[in-house]
């Protein structure tokens, strides 16, 4: 019977091989965070966080003391009799949890968020008043 292995399975003694093998066992059991790109635009910030394999319903963003939360609940294992028999397990299971802090020119009322295939997308709209703006100076 044939497997499929990753490549770094392949023991050759190779260096690239073994420093393969000592990243994996140092990642082994943590959890996993959504990679995320933040963008300031003139009104409003973005946030994109990558959530491959999440569902919506897997997801929670809030906000508590100007601090914004995601995170996602953690997936159920399958009972031992009706697991598969996996060759290779790489894919996560775990929870995550990421936090930021809210600037103070954010509208933390008005965070706008959706969810389109596997990227969660939270739009922060800037309070007018913290926006920069001109001041006409009158003659006296």
């Amino acid at each position: 019977m044939a497997y499929i292995v990753r490549r770094n399975q392949v023991n050759n003694g190779s260096a690239l091989n073994e420093i393969d093998r000592m990243w994996d066992s140092m990642l082994k059991g943590r959890a996993s965070y959504p990679a995320v790109d933040i963008i300031e635009e003139d009104d409003r910030y973005l946030i994109e966080a990558d959530l491959p394999g999440v569902t919506q319903e897997e997801i929670e963003a809030k906000v508590e003391d100007r601090v914004l939360i995601l995170q996602s609940v953690e997936k159920k294992e399958q009972a031992p009799e009706e697991a598969p028999a996996y060759l290779v397990r790489e894919r996560s299971r775990s929870a995550f949890r990421r936090s930021f802090v809210v600037p103070k020119d954010a509208d933390v009322d008005g965070i706008e968020a959706s969810f389109k295939d596997g990227v969660l997308t939270l739009a922060i709209k800037k309070l007018p008043e913290a926006k920069p703006r001109s001041i006409e100076i009158k003659r006296g």
